[in-house]
């Protein structure tokens, strides 16, 4: 069976589709281009109305493609199939499976039972839980929970996700032993906070406790932390992270606003002054700290005093990057029963473009220091000969180029350094470059050597052995990957 994969949504999303695509293939698919395929996989987003849109567009293309190509069958599994499988099936009537994530166990006996997948093939070497990676081998993510118990009042994942579950320690040390055998040299750790893996067993295990395993029982080169409250960020792991190459000085810390009186309407833990503390004393202990966070404008009853609160705020404690989105409302949540205080979109929109102004600035300014310096970058992909970022960055292209992150930028959402200099360089090598050049979001160096060659090049690696379990992410309370 031809399969095409498209996962849409967020890095803990394509934790479960490379889960997903590994049992599959375990059991006689073949991933293809989607155009080329006999089934057509979509795991969907439901997190915004932006991801919502998405996620119906990419199904509607799947159905063009089973009416018009190859496809005989369109799969839509996730987020959004578990808020709204009733009106998806009613609406969306040629999509022939719709799993929730509650049903994902039930995705391999479902295909099979129609006929769309030939059964299991040993000679595909598919161990129960290992993951195939859906992008660059290079560049992983492991997810340590699931669910969350903050009940922000805007955010509906935990109707959909659940209560927050750790996952077991030996479990993460095994799957990140899997990804660095598969050639992962940065793996990005990701939950919807961080900082409560481990609070469950009330024993002082905590984040910096799984962090601590994975630097002690892996080699791999680059770890980073994504999605953690401040609140959670406790001196264990602040000391971990000041101390330890290996742990890169990257935090992903979500604030979503900075008046008093807004946080408080949305239910977040933290407040301004707490906030402020809390990121001087982290700049002052962590050596060269890369400060990320996200911010929501438009919530309900946000007044423009508010919103300037907020933008006084990030001119007063800047981010080195900044996410933000304009608020939509989400069934199910406190935010959505707010009707009369709602923000118009046009003011919201208005509003999300100057924060986002605000933080072009910043970040052209930090940027612009780093021209001089010399950085270590993990290289990423070749560069097109009509990049944009290479244009933008060298008015005339020096040559072959390769494009690739510092330390400092996180995949996908935090720019890249395009790399010059260094011919024929294999995603996944580390090596020094002297940044030359820097735009809004993006910057220039050219490479003076290898740190590290791309790991496995000309040579299989093998996995190590799979640890039992259910091979899909089920979130059943009796899900084998939770406690």
């Amino acid at each position: 069976m031809r399969l095409g994969l498209i996962s849409l949504g967020c890095d803990k999303n394509t934790v479960d589709s490379e889960r997903m695509l590994a049992e599959l293939i375990g059991h006689g698919a073949e991933r293809t281009d989607v155009d080329e395929a006999e089934v057509i996989l979509v795991n969907t987003c439901g997190f915004i109305d932006a991801a919502k849109e998405e996620s119906i567009e990419t199904i509607l293309e799947a159905e063009r493609l089973k009416r018009e190509g190859a496809c005989r069958s369109v799969v839509a599994v996730g987020c959004m199939v578990e808020r709204y499988r009733e009106e998806m099936a009613e609406s969306l009537p040629e999509v022939d499976l719709l799993l929730g994530l509650r049903d994902l166990d039930r995705l391999v006996p479902e295909l099979l039972e129609r006929g769309l997948l030939p059964g299991p093939t040993p000679a595909g070497g598919v161990h129960p839980g290992e993951r195939i990676p859906v992008g660059a081998r290079h560049v992983r993510y492991l997810k340590v929970s699931e669910g969350c118990n903050h009940g922000c009042a805007f955010c509906a994942i935990p109707l959909w996700r659940g209560k927050h579950r750790s996952f077991d320690l030996e479990r993460l040390v095994a799957e990140a032993q899997r990804l660095e055998a598969q050639g992962a040299v940065e793996v990005n750790l990701v939950a919807q906070d961080l900082a409560h893996w481990g609070r469950e067993q009330r024993d002082g295990t905590d984040i910096a406790t799984l962090v601590e395993a994975l630097l002690r029982e892996t080699s791999i080169p680059w770890f980073r932390l994504l999605y953690i409250y401040s609140a959670g960020l406790r001196e264990p792991l602040v000391e971990l992270m000041a101390s330890e190459t290996r742990l890169l000085s990257y935090i992903d810390m979500p604030i979503q606003h900075a008046s008093d009186t807004v946080l408080h309407r949305m239910r977040r833990p933290e407040r301004a002054a707490t906030l402020r503390s809390k990121v001087a004393r982290l700049r002052e202990t962590i050596p060269e700290l890369t400060l990320r966070t996200t911010v929501l404008v438009g919530f309900p009853g946000e007044t423009d005093a508010e919103f300037r609160e907020l933008v006084d705020f990030l001119d007063e404690v800047p981010f080195d990057r900044l996410g933000a989105f304009a608020f939509s409302p989400q069934e199910g949540t406190r935010a959505a029963t707010m009707e009369e205080n709602f923000v118009p979109p046009d003011l919201a929109r208005d509003r999300l473009e100057e924060v986002l102004e605000v933080q072009r600035a910043v970040s052209r300014e930090r940027l612009a220091a780093e021209i001089g310096r010399e950085r270590v970058a993990v290289v990423d992909a070749p560069a097109a000969p009509d990049e944009p970022t290479l244009e933008l960055l060298y008015e005339h292209s020096p040559g072959a180029a390769h494009l690739g992150r510092i330390e400092s930028q996180a995949d996908d959402v935090d720019g890249v350094t395009v790399l010059v200099g260094g011919n024929g360089l294999a995603p996944g090598s580390l090596v020094r470059v002297e940044i030359q050049r820097a735009a809004d979001f993006d910057l220039g160096g050219r490479v003076r050597g290898v740190v590290r060659p791309a790991p496995g090049r000309g040579k299989a690696v093998p996995s190590p052995a799979p640890q039992p379990g259910r091979e899909l992410p089920v979130l059943g309370l009796d899900s084998a990957w939770g406690r």
